[in-house]
């Protein structure tokens, strides 16, 4: 979900570079679903060529694409995958003309003439829509919603009363990546320091790995924190965030999502590189502890030094020097 948000940026600047182009999405489902309502796109493709159905699944995808005749197709992650799905149109016969990507490889022939080593992935991007003769001007991901969800996230806070200052937790992360959850226990404190400033709710969003992680947090908070995990859908993210005053959450694709609402995020990394995995947009800041075993991308750790080195008063003190507390 993170790379696909982060890619909505870039879509932003060829939608800007081409505003009389057709433009067509190509992406893996469930991610289709946070480009439901986007003004610039004609068409989602969106075919699962992964699993057990994944060789008639690539077929199809190959039929799909080559059917349109595309002047241009840019790869906005160019992954092993999507490479080998380029590859293959090229190898049966079907050329697109102009075909960029972030390395000088087949199938790509435009490309990063001088790639430098990069860290993150809109640096990365940058080059890519460079090579496609395009400017990369859009620093945070662009992410469209519908009246009808904001009508919807609207009546949802109604119903639960949520109304006056909010801050926003995504304190989960895929279950296979728990290393990154700076936990439930430190989440309750953070929380409890926030209400005793005056912000009348706390709002905690995540998905179906996210529910438990949730779930620890509303059973030791009042009735202040209110608990979304597995209650919206992905667009609605946006909305609920640009609401807040702040967010704070950890490496999870869900705060690429909520970068997109430009508020003011502070996201806590152990594991994981910030260089590499922030979120996009000036609005976003990392906390990370200075420790050596930082960056590690473990599976699994005997300790997790890096996330319990820092405290609730830590990530307060941080939103007191961005003056949003």
């Amino acid at each position: 979900m993170g790379d696909v948000a982060i890619a909505s940026a870039g879509l932003e600047d060829v939608a800007l570079a081409h505003p009389n182009a057709e433009l067509h999405l190509s992406t893996l489902p469930p991610w289709d679903q946070l480009f439901v309502s986007d003004p610039r796109l004609s068409k989602v493709i969106s075919i699962d060529v992964r699993g057990q159905t994944q060789y008639s699944a690539t077929l199809r995808w190959l039929k799909a694409v080559a059917d349109e005749q595309y002047d241009l197709v840019i790869d906005l992650q160019t992954t092993d995958r999507s490479r080998l799905l380029l590859s293959c149109l090229w190898l049966i016969g079907a050329q697109i003309p102009r075909r960029a990507g972030n390395k000088a490889a087949i199938p790509y022939n435009l490309a990063p003439k001088n790639p430098s080593v990069v860290r993150h992935a809109m640096e990365q991007l940058a080059l890519t829509l460079d090579a496609a003769g395009i400017e990369a001007r859009t620093p945070r991901p662009v992410l469209h919603y519908s009246e009808r969800r904001r009508k919807a996230v609207k009546k949802l806070f109604q119903d639960l009363r949520v109304e006056g200052d909010y801050a926003v937790f995504l304190p989960g992360s895929q279950a296979a990546g728990y290393l990154k959850r700076w936990g439930a226990a430190r989440f309750i404190g953070l929380a409890n320091r926030i209400v005793k400033l005056g912000l009348k709710h706390v709002v905690v969003l995540g998905g179906p790995d996210e529910i438990e992680e949730c779930e620890r947090i509303t059973q030791r908070c009042g009735q202040w924190l209110v608990n979304l995990c597995g209650r919206t859908q992905l667009l609605d993210i946006v909305p609920i965030c640009e609401g807040a005053r702040f967010i704070v959450g950890n490496d999870t694709g869900t705060a690429h999502v909520a970068a997109a609402a430009a508020r003011p995020m502070i996201v806590i990394c152990g594991p994981t590189d910030p260089l590499r995995v922030l979120p996009a947009g000036d609005n976003v800041s990392a906390m990370q502890a200075p420790l050596p075993c930082i960056n590690c991308y473990r599976k699994h750790c005997s300790h997790h030094s890096c996330m319990a080195w820092i405290t609730p008063k830590d990530v307060m003190d941080r939103l007191n020097s961005l003056g949003v507390v």
